[in-house]
Formats: C-alpha cells, sequence, structure tokens
C-alpha cells in the first residue's frame, strides 16, 4: 500500500469510529418542522418552503433566525438557491387537484357491445365527490353483474340497467336530485 492508500484508510476508519466523539454535546436533539414534518435543516427542499419559514418564525424564533443568516451567507457566496429545489417531477412535488366548476350533472347512456348485448355508461358521479370505486363495486353488487371505473370519470355497467340508475342512484345517495340525471339515450364508444 501506498502512503495515500494509508491515510485514506485511515481517514474512513477514524470517521466510522464507534462511540463518543468530541465536539458534539450528547443527546442530540432533532427539531422538527411543524408544517412539513421533517427536520428544520431540510425544510428548504419542500415544495411549499414559504409556508415552512412562516412556521418557523412563528413557533421557533431562534432557529428562523439560525437560517435566514445562512441564507443570507449562501446568497451573498453567489450559490443560486432555485438550483438546490426540485422543480418538476418525481414525489417531491405536491400534486393539488384543483376542482373545477363544472355543472353538476349525471349523465347515463347504453352502448352497444357485440350484436346483441350492451353495457350502461355513468359519467358526472366525481362532481358530487362520490368515490368511483365505490360507487362501481355498489353498482356491480346491486345489478349481480361487472362494473368498472374505465376513466377520469366514467362507470361502465354490464348490461342494460339505464332504467333502473334514475331510482337507485338518489336512493343510495341522497345529494343526488333524480332531476340532474340525463339520459343520453344510445351512444356509440
Amino acid at each position: 500500500m501506498t502512503n495515500e492508500n494509508v491515510s485514506v484508510s485511515t481517514n474512513v476508519a477514524e470517521r466510522l469510529k464507534l462511540g463518543v466523539r468530541e465536539g458534539v454535546t450528547y443527546p442530540i436533539v432533532m427539531k422538527y418542522c411543524g408544517h412539513c414534518t421533517m427536520p428544520i435543516e431540510y425544510c428548504e427542499y419542500y415544495p411549499e418552503y414559504e409556508k415552512c419559514k412562516e412556521w418557523l418564525e412563528r413557533n421557533m424564533p431562534d432557529d428562523f433566525e439560525r437560517l435566514k443568516i445562512e441564507e443570507e451567507q449562501a446568497a451573498a457566496d453567489g450559490t443560486d438557491d432555485d438550483k438546490k429545489r426540485q422543480k418538476r417531477g418525481g414525489k417531491g412535488l405536491l400534486r393539488v387537484k384543483k376542482k373545477e366548476d363544472v355543472p353538476k350533472r349525471i349523465c347515463v347512456s347504453r352502448a352497444a357491445r357485440g350484436k346483441k348485448k350492451s353495457v350502461t355508461v355513468v359519467t358526472g358521479l366525481s362532481t358530487f365527490d362520490i368515490d368511483l370505486k365505490v360507487a362501481a363495486k355498489f353498482f356491480g353488487t346491486k345489478f349481480a353483474c361487472g362494473s368498472s371505473v374505465t376513466g377520469d370519470d366514467e362507470i361502465v355497467i354490464q348490461g342494460d340497467v339505464k332504467d333502473e340508475l334514475f331510482d337507485v342512484i338518489p336512493d343510495k345517495w341522497a345529494e343526488i336530485d333524480e332531476d340532474v340525471i340525463e339520459d343520453l339515450g344510445d351512444q356509440k364508444r
């Protein structure tokens, strides 16, 4: 082994040494952010960093001042804060679903499947904040047939049960009035 390899191996051995280290106060206390629930050193990597700063300023003013001073030093050094934070994609980005103001209406139609068979298509249940998987399970049990969620807001029920849905849907979900259910007739899928 060369001198360089020996010094590298002793450095690694020194860093991996077990036990109490000099210059460290024990017990080590971790402080966590109340907004993102991560250690406060990692708040800057959270997508809603500004809200974390607000929480820190209200609840941990000493740590907030330390963090603010470190940010000012980093800005003076020229390190760009935007380069550290993840911008798009990945699990780090919070996805917030926006609710659009679409009219609350349920459409029921029948579509041909093969020569003699048909399926019933129900759309618009999600505008009433109804879980589509639960609704599909309910329809399958109620009509003793197959039922599945096929699109963003579409449930396909095997068989022609369109006429029964006008009574079943308002009975199951009280917030849905019979007047908001619209019959689209026969459709092509």
